[in-house]
């Protein structure tokens, strides 16, 4: 059985490594990679191409990487004669005339408890809402986003440290192991399941900005807490520090006495050595214990402060 692979970012490559190690053994051979186009980047605008195209390009694997699905895309990918297509966060949604090109139709991974957080960023969703569950779910794909049935599903027990970038990587390693025992499956039945529709209310993720990543001190330290872990790494939660952004890549929330109740939201208020540098929020303190200033390295709070004895007192914005 001949599959296409269709993604592009670092968790969708770590799928793909696990596939392609795992391609003789459970029967399958991986004849191609579908990909978004290379992006320039650096002062030379150098162009580089996907973590998924990369791999692929070192493995030897055909890669293509069309700006549209269109017929050209279609022809350049017929020719390899693959009977299923795979995808994990690809980026664009397969038309019927692309789908035709299967036999035997699609499968999507996509990491949540479906129908909950349909789209592109269920991940961070989870976190933001401190959900305790979500899962790692195979479905059909289809003509509408993710609306596929369900094939297989591991249900994901969340204890609240999980940054999106943790939980992404855990989707993607777990995922590639249920697309290997379904695709064993399906080398022996000829065919995909015909899986279990999706039921329960549906919600939707969009795209996340870096201005979403805006820090608003008035809010709770709660609620910061689950974004800067949700944000983590990209886009990143950030505020303004005399103007100028100030990254927060960690932090806790603070359990001991609040002793600032009358001072203003997003002031530094101390420096704890054991806990890390308190800042006042709507409701509660914030320890942020790993931060970044525009054009310097990313430091743990204690290094942080070692250079910044002016910080306590600043108003946060």
């Amino acid at each position: 059985m001949k599959i296409l692979y269709a993604g592009s970012p670092q968790a969708a490559c770590e799928t793909l490594k696990i596939l392609f190690e795992k391609q003789s053994e459970c029967g399958f051979e991986i004849a191609g990679v579908l990909s978004n186009p290379p992006t320039a980047k650096g002062r030379h605008k150098e162009l580089i191409p996907t973590p998924v195209a990369a791999f692929a390009t070192e493995k030897g694997i055909p890669v293509f990487t069309p700006e549209h699905l269109d017929a050209s895309a279609r022809d350049a990918v017929k020719p390899l004669n693959a009977d299923l297509l795979v995808c994990f966060a690809y980026g664009h949604i397969f038309g019927p005339k692309f789908l035709a090109l299967f036999p035997m139709g699609g499968i999507n991974l996509h990491p949540s408890l479906l129908p909950k957080y349909r789209g592109c960023t269920p991940v961070p969703a989870a976190i933001l809402n401190r959900d305790k569950q979500t899962a790692v779910t195979i479905q059909t794909l289809g003509l509408k986003m993710d609306e596929g049935n369900i094939l297989a599903q591991t249900i994901v027990e969340l204890n609240g440290t999980e940054t999106g970038e943790s939980l992404l990587n855990y989707s993607a390693t777990n995922g590639a192991e249920l697309i290997c025992s379904l695709l064993r499956t399906v080398t022996t039945d000829g065919k995909l399941p015909e899986g279990n529709p999706q039921t329960g209310h549906a919600s939707y993720t969009g795209i996340i900005t870096k201005e979403d990543g805006k820090i608003n001190w008035t809010d709770s330290a709660e609620n910061i807490e689950a974004k800067i872990r949700a944000y983590y790494p990209d886009p990143g939660c950030w505020c303004l520090e005399k103007n100028l952004p100030l990254k927060i890549l960690s932090a806790k929330l603070y359990a001991g006495e609040n002793k600032y109740e009358n001072e203003p939201v997003g002031k530094v208020l101390e420096f704890s050595k054991p806990e890390g540098i308190f800042i006042k929020t709507g409701n509660g303190i914030l320890a942020v214990t790993k931060l970044q200033r525009q054009g310097k390295n990313a430091m743990a709070y204690k290094d942080f402060m070692n250079g910044a004895r002016d910080f306590i007192g600043t108003i946060l914005e």
